[in-house]
């Protein structure tokens, strides 16, 4: 069974770059048909979507994020990235990775809370 742990800083400055990093295990990131999911839930709000990267490696992001987030994997296909570029306040959010399944399965990690504060 897949399992997925969060990892990355707390607490972030305006302007600053953040990367955080979801480590897979019980699975690899290239299992056909397996897509690795980065979605975030601000603090009062709904989970939000922010973008995606698939067994082949193709990457597909929300259109209201993608300017300034990168998704991206390791080369021995054991975990998933999450750069974000000039965070801003409005990025305070638990960070969740996500797999999803074409036999409709989901695993989740446990989030990660980022804060971006002065």
């Amino acid at each position: 069974q897949v399992q997925l742990q969060e990892a990355g800083p707390a607490l972030v400055k305006p302007s600053q770059t953040l990367s955080l990093t979801c480590t897979v295990s019980g699975g690899s990131i290239t299992t056909t048909y397996y897509y690795w999911n980065w979605i975030r839930q601000p603090p009062g709000k709904g989970p939000d979507w922010m973008g995606v990267i698939s067994y082949t490696g193709t990457t597909t992001y929300s259109p209201s994020l993608k300017s300034r987030f990168t998704i991206s994997k390791n080369n021995d296909n054991t975990a998933v990235y999450l750069q974000m570029n000039n965070l801003r306040p409005d990025d305070t959010a638990i960070y969740y990775c996500n797999c999803a399944t074409s036999a409709n399965r989901n695993y989740w990690g446990q989030g990660t809370q980022v804060t971006v504060s002065p």
